[in-house]
């Protein structure tokens, strides 16, 4: 950090933060020293202080209240991701006062989370009670960004082309089976060509997640549309949806097999021919020798490779990457 951001630093200090959020949530200085519990001129005098230090205007002061300043506007952008940061760290290290000792942030595609996370998540928590695991569902596009950008520390998903930024390791493997009603025609088909079913209502995923991006790149290479009838966002209801004769749809093998209870034999799942069906389902982290040891941890549970990434080169996992 150079001198003169240090001295930046030195110069706005968080209550002024916490005090300048205040202002313009409520629009109004009285107001916000009513809420915070302190003398308005208290707060107007660090609100000039901290234009001073900025060395720009931050609110535009009226009779009613005040407005923020282009200036100002940005600065509460900023400010209220600093706070929630800290909020956020405060939250994290009174775990530790706790005795957590780990903490892991995870980003997964639904695909991970249907088959095979809740199994693998609850042997790992009851190996490793001290280490809190904190799962979020994502698209697979949007969970390489979050590892990318630091907003989580592992990924599972399944990679695309074009993320060597990211080291990855393997996890499990993915099969994709159409789904239709028993007695339909494309039933009896096993295995049956992605193009065969072109001819029918399609009921799919978001737009962006994994499995849409592979049935739509397939299309194109055929020349041929999906006849996308409707969009679910989970495969729960993508069940339902061809359960009630709305459409085929595609989805993971096991987790077709996981939610059969609920449909009994209504439904059927019929293997797909084409090699875009069988799919790798990878651990993805920015750098695996840096993660937390509760991280690392999590990896060497969820991946064999794990064990042995330890001897590889440092961008050697990174080779790795594939659709």
């Amino acid at each position: 950090m150079s001198q003169p951001e240090r001295n930046f630093v030195r110069r706005v200090d968080l209550t002024s933060l916490q005090l300048f959020v205040a202002v313009c949530e409520l629009g109004s200085i009285g107001r916000a020293a009513e809420r915070e519990f302190i003398a308005a001129s208290a707060i107007s005098k660090r609100l000039s202080d901290l234009e001073a230090a900025l060395h720009t205007p931050l609110l535009y002061r009226h009779t009613r209240g005040v407005d923020l300043t282009p200036a100002g506007e940005s600065l509460l952008h900023h400010a209220r991701s600093v706070l929630y940061s800290l909020e956020k760290m405060q939250g994290e290290l009174s775990e530790y006062a706790d005795g957590v000792r780990g903490h892991v942030r995870v980003h997964a595609n639904i695909s991970a989370i249907v088959q095979y996370l809740p199994e693998d998540l609850g042997s790992f928590a009851r190996q490793h009670e001290a280490i809190k695991i904190d799962l979020e569902e994502h698209l697979s596009s949007e969970v390489l960004r979050a590892v990318q950008e630091g907003a989580a520390d592992l990924g599972i998903c399944h990679v695309a082309d074009g993320t060597h930024e990211l080291q990855s390791l393997p996890y499990r493997k993915d099969r994709l089976v159409l789904v239709v009603p028993a007695g339909h025609a494309l039933a009896g088909s096993n295995p049956v060509d992605f193009v065969d079913t072109l001819e029918h209502d399609h009921v799919g995923l978001h737009t962006n997640s994994s499995i849409y991006v592979a049935m739509h790149q397939a299309a194109l290479r055929a020349g041929r549309t999906i006849k996308l009838r409707i969009h679910v966002t989970g495969l729960d209801a993508m069940c339902r949806m061809i359960d009630n004769g709305l459409g085929v749809g595609i989805m993971p093998a096991r987790a077709f097999e996981l939610m059969r209870g609920g449909i009994g034999q209504r439904l059927v799942g019929v293997n797909l021919s084409n090699p875009w069906a069988e799919r790798d389902i990878r651990l993805v982290a920015r750098d695996f020798s840096t993660l937390p040891v509760a991280a690392r941890s999590l990896v060497e549970h969820l991946s064999p490779a794990a064990h042995d990434q330890a001897r590889l080169p440092r961008n050697a996992a990174s080779k790795a990457l594939a659709a």
